[in-house]
Formats: C-alpha cells, structure tokens, sequence
C-alpha cells in the first residue's frame, strides 16, 4: 500500500497543493466577478433614470397637446363650448415630436379609448401600423453572448425576473395599463414590462390637461436598447479587468505554489532516498536562504537526518567496541578451559579455575555496564526531569563516603564554598550517578590516604562542580579520549578486568543530555607538576 501510495506521488503531473491554491484564488475572484456582473442596482439606477426623463418628454409633449390639439365641440346650450382632442392635430403633433425623441406616443381619451398612436399611419381603407426594426447588431460576438448568458443567469436567481410582461391588446384601451388608468385620474406614472423581443418597454404616462382639465392620458414609451447597451459596455469593461486581474492571480498562484509545494517535494524525495537507502548518506536540501517555516522544516530535517546518522555511527562503533572488549575475556576464557582439560596438577588448576571466574566475572560486568549504556539514551529521553539541589546532593554523598570509607582509602571532602543551595532542573538519579562515578574514578586513582575535594559554585548563570583527586593526573593529551567508550588507561597495580571504561562516557552522556559539559584537567603546582586531575562539571540552571 505504501509503495503504490509512493507511485501514485511520483505519478502526479501537476502538485494538489498547486491546484488548491488555484482553485481557492480562483474561486473567490469568479465569485467576486459574479457580483459584479450581475449589476441588479446599477440596472434599477438606470431604469430609474430613464422612466425620469421619459416622464419629462411626457410632460412637455402634453403640454404641447394642451395649447395645439384642442377642438371647442358645440354648446348644449347658446354661449358655452366643451373642450377636447382634436385628433388629426394630435396625430401631428406625436408623430413629430416622437420621431425626434426616439419614443412611441399614445393618447387616450378621457373615456379610456385609443385615440393616437405614433407607429400607426392614416390610410384612405383604415391605418397602417409601423413596426421599428432593431438596428443591424455590432455586438454579436464574444461580448454579447456573454452579455446574453449573464441576462439568463440572473433571471435564474429569485426576484430578479419577476417583471410583469409586455402585452398589446388589440384594440387597445387605458385599461390594459395601469400607469394611463393613474394618469387619467391626474397622476403621472411610471412602469417597466419584459418583452420577448425587445428585452423590456418602459412607458411613462401623465395626465393631458386644459386649465386644470383632464382630457386625456399620453403615453410614452421605448424599448431598453439604451439601459442594455450601457450594462454591455460595463460588462464589457469588467470582463477585460477580469481577465487581467485572472492572469494575474493564476501566475500569483503558480508562483506561490511553486515557492511551497516544490521545495516540500524535493524534502520529501530526499526523506524518501534516506528511507529507501539507508546505506548511502544522501543530503537534505538545503533552504537556509528561506527565512520562513519551509527553510526552517528543511534545517529541522537536515539536524534530524544528520542525527540519525551520527546515532546510527554511534551504534556501529559501539557495537565494534562491545564486540572487541567481549572478545578479550572469552579469549582468555576459551585459552583456560582448553588448558584446564589438560593440567592434571591440582594447583594449576586451581589457578586456571580463578582465571575463569575473573574472566566471567569481567564477563558479567561487561555486559551489565554496556546493557546500562544501551539503555541510557532511552531511559534519558522518558525519564521527568525536576528541580534538584546540586549542593545537597553532594553533601549525602560525602556522608554516605564517610560511613562506608576504610582505613587507609582516600577522603572525601565538601568544600566550604558548597554550602549554598544550588538548583537545577535535572534527573536526580542520572546525576547522582555522574557524581559517583566521577568520585569512584577518583578513588580508584588517589594515594592511600589521599583528599578528594568536591566544590560546587555559581558561574554565569550555571552551576559549577568540580572533583579533584592527589593521583598521578591524566596523560598530556588524554584529556579528551578519556571519556570513549572502553578507554582503559587504569592505575599501575590495579586488578585488570575491574572497570568496563564506560563510566565517564555515561556521565559525559548524561552531563550532555542535560544541557551541560563535562570536561578533564591536570592540576599543576607553581612549577607546572601534575599533583592531580580535576573533572569539572557544568549545568545550567535556566
């Protein structure tokens, strides 16, 4: 599953991350041009402002109808005359002011018939009716159909296509609209209808008066030619910034993308070399020219891939050296038995017999202190670490020393400097440890009777304890190597086999794991003789 997983990665031409920040950008700039397209307000705005000025040219072509286009019809009685439309006269004037206007010009009568229309023509059998033509279309391409298919989507949304329709009943009456019904009763009105074949017909519709008389209602109105094309030169406008501002954005993307996703595959290309060849030491890129989380994952990787790799370093030594110092006892073991089957004298036998046990017991020692060593980096990485009283702890050990100390052993002394309490944040245990180990490495090298002096002191912001012993010192450039695992530089006359080596280079490792140094010195008299070593040990205490 992990390795068609790997195949599937390697397989993919175009990074997810890449389309994600794509799709994201891209997404939000559609939705963004969406609403702007579609203009619901800025057509509304300019209806608005068309029903206003189709109502002024009503105004005036009403007026104009009050002073010229009055007949007097005969009195009822001698001496009065009732006032009307004379339509011949109106006809005349409509049909010239419309064609200026660019408008249609109807006029009803006070009793709500059809008295005038400016598209229809007198004819000696009856009228013509004119029909405009819509003009040849300059727009019919990309710009149109868009404009078309954004006219149709917003007629999808709820409320946007809720326009009563245009219908022309013949013949037609003030009541098949309601703005004339208004303008009869002496208000001035206004409506928008859809129409299948214009788009939409405004009208506007004011009352034509004579000295506060209501004669008639006019009726003007016009298809939405004008209002369209002003929304397609905005569309229009919006589409090009559109489509700069989208290239823009994709280029925006693919860079960013490009600044994340493929350093990203090229750390996990390089992880996977290291999981698939862990023989070979392959390098981390490096990206420490980036000052953000990529370049700090990079060098977060590369201090882990070069970890693993000192750790994996570590083991190999180590398991050489384990090697090396279990195969000097069993050689030793392997030579005695072999002797020992042939010795027939009681006393030699005795004698490859103590070498055996010394041998097995070496063994044993051997093997418990390299478990221990094993076992620390673990037990270090789980164990909780807490406050700990540095100058305490060293005060019970030269107490517990002083209990079980023998004649002629060397002494263990607190210096009076230590008194102070002096805390850390460590493992009390590990610690404990270090400090007697580096006591008993004293011991083991300090004359009969000698002094081993423990100080502990504050030094820049850490703790400072050191161990100085009266023995022959530490050779001249042997400072450093006497903390490698196995180094087994030991006192003349002492019993081989005892120490395994291990124990400085564990209490290096602990000091190390707690964020302190371990190191060694000789102590020099003021004519420069070794009169002892001193191991100083270094915690911090923040």
């Amino acid at each position: 599953m992990n390795a068609k997983m790997r195949r599937r990665r390697r397989g993919r031409a175009v990074s997810p991350i890449t389309l994600r920040i794509l799709a994201v950008n891209v997404l939000a700039l559609a939705i963004l041009l969406a609403g702007i397209l579609y203009l619901d307000e800025y057509r509304r705005s300019l209806i608005e402002s068309e029903l206003a000025a189709l109502g002024v040219q009503a105004e005036l072509f009403a007026a104009a109808l009050g002073e010229g286009a009055i007949d007097l019809a005969p009195a009822a009685t001698e001496g009065e005359g009732t006032e009307r439309l004379a339509p011949e006269a109106a006809r005349q004037i409509l049909r010239r002011m419309a064609e200026t206007s660019g408008t249609r010009a109807r006029l009803f009568a006070g009793d709500g018939g059809l008295l005038v229309d400016s598209r229809e023509l007198a004819a000696p059998t009856g009228s013509v009716e004119i029909e405009e033509l819509p003009p040849p279309r300059a727009d019919t391409g990309f710009a149109h159909a868009l404009s078309e298919l954004f006219d149709r989507a917003v007629n999808w949304i709820p409320g946007t296509g809720d326009m009563p329709p245009y219908r022309e009943n013949a013949p037609q009456a003030a009541s098949d609209y309601d703005e004339v019904v208004q303008a009869l009763g002496g208000e001035a009105a206004g409506a928008a209808r859809s129409d299948a074949r214009a788009g939409m017909i405004i009208s506007a519709s004011v009352p034509v008066q004579r000295y506060k008389r209501v004669l008639g209602a006019l009726m003007l109105s016009k298809d939405s030619r004008d209002i369209e094309a002003a929304l397609l030169d905005v569309r229009v406008g919006i589409v090009e910034v559109f489509a700069v501002v989208l290239g823009v954005t994709v280029l925006l993307s693919l860079y960013l993308a490009g600044t994340i996703a493929r350093p990203i595959r090229r750390l996990a290309a390089a992880a996977e070399r290291v999981r698939a060849q862990p023989k070979h030491r392959h390098a981390i890129p490096d990206f420490a020219h980036r000052d953000d989380e990529i370049g700090e994952l990079a060098d977060a990787l590369r201090d882990m891939t070069e970890a693993l790799w000192q750790r994996m370093d570590a083991i190999e030594r180590f398991a050489a050296d384990v090697a090396h110092e279990i195969k000097n006892p069993l050689t030793s073991l392997r030579s005695a038995v072999e002797t020992a089957a042939r010795v027939t004298d009681a006393d030699q036998r005795r004698r490859l017999f103590a070498i055996i046990l010394d041998d097995v017991q070496r063994l044993d020692r051997l093997i418990t202190d390299i478990s221990h060593a094993s076992r620390l980096d673990a037990e270090l990485s789980r164990a909780e670490t807490g406050p700990v009283d540095v100058a305490g702890m060293l005060a019970t050990l030269v107490a517990v020393h002083g209990t079980t100390i023998c004649e002629g052993a060397p002494r263990l002394r607190l210096a009076s400097e230590s008194c102070g309490g002096f805390v850390v944040n460590g493992i009390e245990g590990r610690l404990v440890q270090v400090f007697r180990n580096l006591i008993a490495n004293a011991d083991s090298f300090s004359p009969p009777g000698g002094l081993i002096t423990l100080d502990a002191r504050k030094e820049y912001g850490a703790v400072t304890v050191r161990v100085e012993d009266e023995g022959p010192g530490i050779p001249d450039g042997k400072e450093d190597a006497i903390f490698e695992r196995f180094y087994s530089e030991r006192p003349s006359g002492e019993k081989f086999g005892i120490h395994s080596g291990l124990g400085l280079s564990i209490s290096k490792q602990i000091v190390a794991s707690h964020g302190g140094t371990l190191t060694a010195e000789n102590i020099r008299d003021d004519s420069g003789h070794v009169r002892g070593a001193r191991f100083t040990v270094r915690l911090p205490t923040d």
